[in-house]
């Protein structure tokens, strides 16, 4: 990753109104999609997803479980898709609708992953919503049920999303001057 000027502030790729829009319209079909269900856990992925979901699941009005993954890559020299579950869900999934919620799809191994365990573990369902998506870098096919909003290849803080764990309480979507790629 390059130099990032961090003396300014980011230019505003996704607005807090454009956010909160897409969000009161994703919460919508979320209700509508799971209006039968009695056992729908939300699990965000840790830490980006937390500024998401938590405005996401205000909005939704079905009842939820709620709880959290969080995992990280092994180090340089590891294939791609390994991981390691540095916190796993709380809860039992075992015959559960899961939605998984993301704040960035971006190559796809890690929420492959996930989710693979997820359907494992003998969730009835498993379904992805995720803020932003990066199609251009996916290297493994994942679906994401519910999406907020396509990017181009650039990178990206704000709303949960940082940069050296800077900028993720910033209430939009931005990029840093001189952004590295990625």
């Amino acid at each position: 990753m390059g130099i990032v000027n961090q003396s300014t502030a980011p230019k505003v790729l996704i607005s807090t109104e454009e956010i909160n829009q897409r969000i009161d319209e994703i919460a919508a079909q979320i209700d509508s999609d799971y209006a039968d269900t009695d056992a729908l856990v939300c699990i965000g992925v840790l830490k980006g997803s937390v500024f998401f979901m938590v405005d996401l699941l205000k909005r939704v009005t079905v009842p939820v479980v709620i709880d959290f993954f969080q995992t990280s890559s092994y180090g340089a020299g590891t294939s791609p898709g390994e991981v390691r579950i540095r916190k796993d869900v709380d809860v039992s999934i075992r015959g559960k609708d899961v939605l998984l919620i993301e704040d960035i799809v971006d190559t796809g191994y890690t929420l492959r992953t996930i989710m693979d365990l997820l359907r494992f573990r003998g969730a009835r369902s498993v379904r992805l919503c995720s803020l932003l998506d990066k199609p251009v870098s996916r290297e493994i096919e994942v679906k994401i049920d519910y999406l907020g909003f396509p990017i181009e290849p650039v990178f990206v803080v704000g709303y949960g999303l940082d940069f050296n764990e800077k900028y993720r309480d910033l209430p939009y979507i931005g990029v840093l001057d001189d952004s590295p790629v990625g």
